[in-house]
């Protein structure tokens, strides 16, 4: 292997709950009376709680403070942490987990990197809270959440989070392979100079360095 640390996105390459963001935004959205389909959720990914709020309320008929905001961020994941309860060992399949497994064995070593605030709490409830050696999440990044100038930073964040991944596993960039389904997340591998490997959409992406059918394609990097 030419990787000694392979850092992981969380929702889409770990386990599938970017549908609960998707279904927490919608409620949130219909509340409002804003329209929002699974198109404007696709431009969520990797963003900070408030910058998504932002862009949902990119069709709202109203104008809201800054107070009214923090309160519809806070409703979105309560529903959210709601629907986690649904959340299990089901919800992780038999390759990644076995992946994950022979990677350690190898002398790999694993992190996970989400924007979420939720990532600790999604691990134990899927089962494999014990099977990174660090994770970067949203209480990693510097930027705000409610810093205006972080609202569009999708790459920028997660180049963050690879970062502080790879420093907290003491490894640098060039030493670690990032696993994305999302071209953001290929393209913030990039450019934080990383190895990347992709699955799902980011596997037919131009850019990515190693295109995986399946999680396993890893041990043969």
């Amino acid at each position: 292997m030419n990787y000694k640390g392979a850092i992981f996105d969380l929702d889409g390459v770990i386990c599938q709950t970017e549908e609960l963001h998707y279904l927490a935004w919608k409620a949130l959205a219909d509340r409002l009376n804003i329209y929002f389909d699974h198109e404007i959720n696709a431009r969520l990914r990797g963003r900070s709680r408030m910058a998504c709020l932002e862009i949902i309320l990119e069709r709202a008929n109203a104008e809201y403070t800054s107070l009214e905001k923090e309160a519809f961020a806070a409703e979105k994941n309560a529903i959210f942490a709601d629907s986690l309860r649904k959340v299990g060992v089901k919800d992780v399949s038999d390759d990644v987990r076995e992946t994950l497994k022979s990677l350690k064995e190898r002398g790999v070593a694993l992190a996970v990197a989400s924007s979420s605030k939720n990532a600790p709490e999604i691990l134990e409830r899927i089962g494999l809270e014990d099977a990174f050696d660090a994770i970067a999440d949203g209480h990693d990044l510097i930027s705000a959440d409610d810093d205006p100038s972080a609202v569009l930073q999708a790459e920028e964040r997660m180049e963050e989070l690879f970062l502080k991944a790879a420093e907290k596993l003491g490894l640098t960039p060039g030493e670690c392979l990032v696993v994305d389904d999302a071209v953001p997340g290929i393209d913030a591998g990039l450019s934080g100079g990383f190895l990347t490997a992709g699955v799902g959409t980011a596997a037919s992406y131009e850019k990515t360095g190693y295109k995986l059918t399946k999680p396993s394609d890893l041990l043969s990097i």
